[in-house]
């Protein structure tokens, strides 16, 4: 099977993290032009850099302004846009709820929900204006099967999952709309829910230990499902949240 995006467009969100530039490269690898975009634009620049057709552009997706520009770039720069991978996104400190600050509470609703609103909705005209297109929208496995501790960072991705089921039902059938529900990965989700760089031997045994696996994933994991959700491969496909756990959320 040939999965192959020759003179197509493809915007990643969070295209300088883990996720997204595994995502990055693996749409360039398969012929695509990438707009990479990142918060951090010097990091979306170098991984820009490293690809053969591919542009990077610093984005806040949590500003519609930015959002809107971001699209507008991409169809710009490379004629089109064909694909919308939403994968922008943090969790917060993990802890008990009640210990949580409405600052951090309202800062995950907007950095992993109305962000892939945001990409959505300035996607659409764009990919209708090409004859269709892809969006797939990076949930968590966390959306399905929380842990404690992590509550609001678990409702925001179960609301990207009904986000991405409804949207399928509305926009289709000129556009399809997916998700992929990532298990815990050694990208920016460590440092950020756990506030360290890396898992030590302990942590990594616990997060793996109901994992029929037995691994975590890796950013190419996830980046091989999305890829697949935007492919010719996947044309019947919308609506879908494919679980990349590992057998997580079987356990």
């Amino acid at each position: 099977m040939n999965i192959s995006f020759a003179d197509r467009t493809v915007i990643v969100t969070g295209g300088a993290g883990g996720f997204g530039s595994a995502t990055a490269r693996t749409f360039a690898d398969a012929g695509a032009s990438v707009v990479v975009a990142d918060i951090d634009g010097a990091r979306a620049k170098e991984v820009a850099d490293e690809l053969p057709s591919a542009h990077a552009v610093t984005t806040d997706v949590t500003d519609e302004t930015a959002v809107r520009n971001l699209v507008a770039e991409a169809v710009d720069r490379f004629g089109a846009l064909h694909i919308m991978v939403n994968n922008a996104g943090l969790p917060h400190r993990q802890g008990p709820l009640e210990e949580m600050d409405v600052t951090d509470v309202d800062f995950q609703l907007a950095i992993n929900l109305r962000s892939v609103f945001l990409g959505c909705k300035h996607a659409i005209p764009a990919l209708r204006e090409a004859g269709g297109g892809v969006i797939v929208n990076v949930a968590s496995i966390a959306g399905k099967r929380p842990r404690p501790g992590l509550t609001m960072y678990n409702a925001t991705k179960g609301a990207v999952i009904t986000l991405t089921r409804g949207l399928a039902a509305e926009v289709g059938p000129d556009i399809r709309v997916n998700a992929v529900n990532p298990v815990v990965s050694q990208t920016g989700f460590i440092k950020n829910a756990l506030g360290v760089d890396a898992l030590d031997e302990q942590s990594r045994v616990a997060m793996t230990a109901n994992l029929p696996m037995g691994r975590i994933a890796e950013p190419q994991d996830v980046a091989n499902g999305i890829v697949y959700l935007a492919s010719d491969q996947a044309g019947f496909l919308t609506g879908v949240c494919l679980d990349v756990d590992g057998g997580r959320s079987i356990q």
